[in-house]
């Protein structure tokens, strides 16, 4: 044992820490301050001859003499036995007051509270769509001046723009003047169908010069001169600043042809992008602060007026327009900006504020999330509890169910009492009993065997990982056909593995994973998108983690256990790795280097 442990902390020091804790929780958990709380569980100097042994790092093995771990080597301990079978019992456990102190137990109510979340959004100003205005010609013609030079001039409505040439127009203006002349010739006795017919004429010239430009003024002032000009000036229909200018003057223009585009800029929209774990927190009407590198220090505001009912599959981010006021004229078209927006919980009643738990009091575990509650009205007991978690608002869970406001739950020390009830030999809430132990019986006779396999079998799972690393790389550089290719592959190669090489409990062990190794990797090898395979990879992972860490590969690289705390949703997520530089498969470019090494599961064999 010594000899062991001396290995052991030149290669894993860390381990070895984590092992020596876990043994003196469980001392203080069997001799806490000398006595026994009522339901506590003290380990016995000398062992029952039924005692199941177990290992103090992975108290899922269990023996039914002493020895040592098959997966670490430690010697094995007897493991207490709790009151109650092993059947589907809530697990509950009493530690003393001293045990409570070594494991550093603190509870916290569940409370009923409004809380918002602080989103953070990137995005960029651009015009108000809806105050953009197109000059063009409406007649042909040639442009005789500009009176606007150049692109960035503010113009008044009502400005000239233009003085334009156009044959048409003069024909136009004639026929009117041609019209009010024939009107006023007529005689008192003309006959009444002549009158009629002579006003609809002027009333077309009329609305045609105006169809061709030409404002209700400028019309009047040729009828009162009862000339034709050869030149007419267009004027600018609203107030804003030149974004745009498409024309020289002399230049010849046909009809419709641009000249201008103006732009109203006193409102200007503010296009964020929300990627889609943010969408649940977005509505429209929310209050959005806002600022721009341009204008350091300074805060503007704005209202979200509009979310895109589509999402652009190649950022995965929908937009979310931003209405923002700009009286002064100083947020420019172009800038970039960053946001703060304060939600409230997505679907909340105003009169009823959701259950909120601290966010270190749930275990969460895959597809399960459970916390410890003290026993009302027992000091030192703690019930386990499933719980569901809606989403989560800073430090903080909303509990949409398992919970009343009120009650105490454990947000501190809740990882050591539920190994404290593993090591009773009782089902836990992170371990409940789905996966098979490490120690395989066959009728009254334990198999012996370890989990040592042969060289073909190591190679086999190495080139498997070969298959998993190529998925991983293809995720954290969001290459979806890649990552699909790949899966495929590492599926033929899972089906060419040669399970007629492993006996007793390394078989056994082999069987509890091949069937989650595969239909994680059909999963991702079926995406239809990037999430969906991002979803899939993370079960493929704790699968080949599993396997890594009970068969080896005999690989001359070190395999390392990555976490990224922030993939889906903050319930994080690990993978494997052949290098420590982190490259996330859950956000890909999004947050490429969000991560940590948390463990080697095999050392480099170079230098062994």
């Amino acid at each position: 044992m010594k000899h062991f442990i001396g290995n052991l902390w030149q290669k894993r020091p860390v381990v070895v820490v984590l092992v020596i804790a876990g043994v003196t929780f469980i001392l203080g958990l069997a001799f806490g301050g000398g006595s026994t709380a009522p339901g506590h569980v003290q380990t016995a100097r000398t062992t029952a001859p039924n005692t199941i042994w177990t290992c103090s790092m992975h108290p899922n093995v269990r023996q039914p003499g002493p020895g040592q771990c098959p997966i670490c080597g430690m010697d094995l301990i007897p493991a207490t036995t709790g009151s109650g079978d092993d059947g589907d019992e809530t697990p509950v456990i009493t530690l003393s007051a001293a045990a409570r102190k070594l494991a550093e137990i603190r509870v916290a109510p569940v409370e009923r509270r409004h809380v918002t979340a602080e989103l953070r959004l990137a995005g960029k100003i651009e015009y108000d769509e809806t105050t953009l205005r197109e000059i063009a010609a409406w007649v042909p013609g040639r442009l005789e001046r500009l009176y606007v030079a150049y692109t960035g001039e503010y113009v008044a409505t009502g400005a000239p723009l233009v003085e334009l040439y156009s044959p048409e127009l003069l024909v136009g203006q004639q026929e009117l003047l041609a019209a009010l002349n024939m009107i006023n010739n007529l005689s008192a006795g003309a006959a009444e169908n002549v009158r009629q017919t002579a006003q609809r004429t002027a009333a077309a010239a009329r609305e045609k010069l105006r169809r061709w430009g030409l404002t209700p003024e400028q019309i009047q002032e040729i009828i009162s001169r009862g000339t034709p000009v050869d030149r007419v000036t267009i004027t600018a229909p609203q107030g804003g600043v030149v974004v745009r200018k498409d024309a020289v003057e002399g230049a010849y223009v046909m009809t419709g042809m641009p000249i201008y585009a103006i732009a109203d800029l006193s409102t200007l929209w503010v296009q964020l992008d929300a990627y889609e774990e943010d969408l649940a927190w977005v509505r429209a009407g929310d209050e959005v602060e806002f600022t721009t590198e341009a204008i350091p220090g300074e805060v503007f505001t704005g209202t979200v007026a509009f979310i895109a009912p589509i999402l652009d599959e190649s950022t995965r981010a929908v937009r979310v327009r931003v209405e923002a006021p700009n009286p002064r004229g100083r947020l420019k078209p172009g800038m970039f900006v960053r946001s703060v927006l304060q939600a409230g919980i997505p679907g909340g009643i105003p009169d009823k504020p959701p259950l909120i738990i601290p966010a270190t009091a749930p275990l969460i575990t895959g597809t399960r999330a459970i916390v410890y509650v003290a026993v009302d009205g027992e000091e030192g007991t703690y019930e386990g509890r499933e719980v569901t978690l809606g989403p989560r608002v800073g430090d903080s869970y909303v509990v949409r169910a398992g919970l009343e406001a009120g009650e105490l739950v454990v947000v501190n020390g809740n990882f050591k009492i539920d190994s404290a009830i593993q090591l009773q030999a009782r089902k836990s809430m992170m371990n409940p009993g789905a996966e098979k132990p490490l120690a395989v019986t066959e009728g009254d006779n334990k198999i012996s065997e370890t989990l040592n396999v042969p060289e073909p079998f190591a190679r086999q799972i190495a080139a498997l990982f070969t298959s998993y690393m190529a998925v991983q790389y293809a995720l954290s550089h969001d290459t979806l056909a890649a990552a699909l290719s790949a899966a495929s592959e590492f599926v033929r190669m899972l089906d060419n593995v040669d399970m007629a090489l492993l006996q007793g409990k390394a078989h056994s062990a082999w069987m509890g994973q091949v069937q989650l190794l595969k239909e994680s990797a059909d999963a991702i090898a079926t995406s239809e998108n990037l999430s969906a395979a991002r979803v899939a990879f993370e079960p493929l992972s704790a699968s080949l983690s599993a396997v890594v860490s009970m068969f080896g590969m005999g690989i001359d690289d070190s395999v390392y256990q990555v976490h990224c705390p922030m993939a889906f949703n903050n319930r994080g997520a690990d993978w494997l790795q052949t290098k420590t530089a982190v490259e996330n498969p859950y956000f890909g470019a999004k947050m490429f280097k969000c991560g940590t090494v948390k463990d080697t599961l095999l050392p480099k064999m170079s230098g062994n």
